[in-house]
């Protein structure tokens, strides 16, 4: 059940995003419409921990970060990709939002940040990259690709 409700939650983002553009706008969208305290956001967080713990998402681990792909492009999420991962006090690998991402932030241990979010809703525009990296505590990152595109590099 708690997958279902999962995919439904996403579907229901998805359909605030809508055909926006990557940008300060859509963040501010997004944490308007679903605030880190709020319940959507909240419940969010615990289909995530429920899917950890049964198996189907974050199924996968290297480098201290547990990660997986929830929902493949075309899908409950539209052209969206939708992967989770969890990090804790960790930098990932350097890769390139291609088309962009769309991420929200969800604080497990400590006063997480990634990047230079603490917990909310964060959106990446076209083109940018960075080594996605978590410090004073634990956090899942849950984040949309459009057209699952992400390009690692290496580096």
């Amino acid at each position: 059940m708690s997958r279902a409700e999962f995919l439904e939650l996403i579907a229901d983002i998805v359909g605030v995003i809508g055909e926006d553009d990557l940008d300060d706008a859509l963040e501010r969208k997004l944490n308007d419409n679903f605030p880190a305290d709020g319940a959507v956001f909240r419940r969010l967080k615990e289909l995530c921990a429920e899917g950890a713990r049964d198996g189907w998402l974050m199924e996968r681990e290297a480098g201290g970060i547990s990660f997986g792909r929830a929902v493949r492009p075309g899908a409950e999420a539209g052209h969206f990709s939708v992967d989770v991962v969890r990090m804790q006090d960790v930098v990932g690998p350097h890769h390139i939002h291609t088309t962009g991402e769309i991420g929200a932030v969800m604080a497990l241990e400590g006063t997480p940040r990634f990047d230079r979010w603490g917990e909310g809703w964060y959106v990446y525009p076209p083109g940018s990259a960075h080594h996605p990296t978590v410090s004073g505590g634990a956090a899942y990152v849950l984040y949309l690709l459009p057209d699952g595109a992400i390009e690692f590099t290496g580096k």
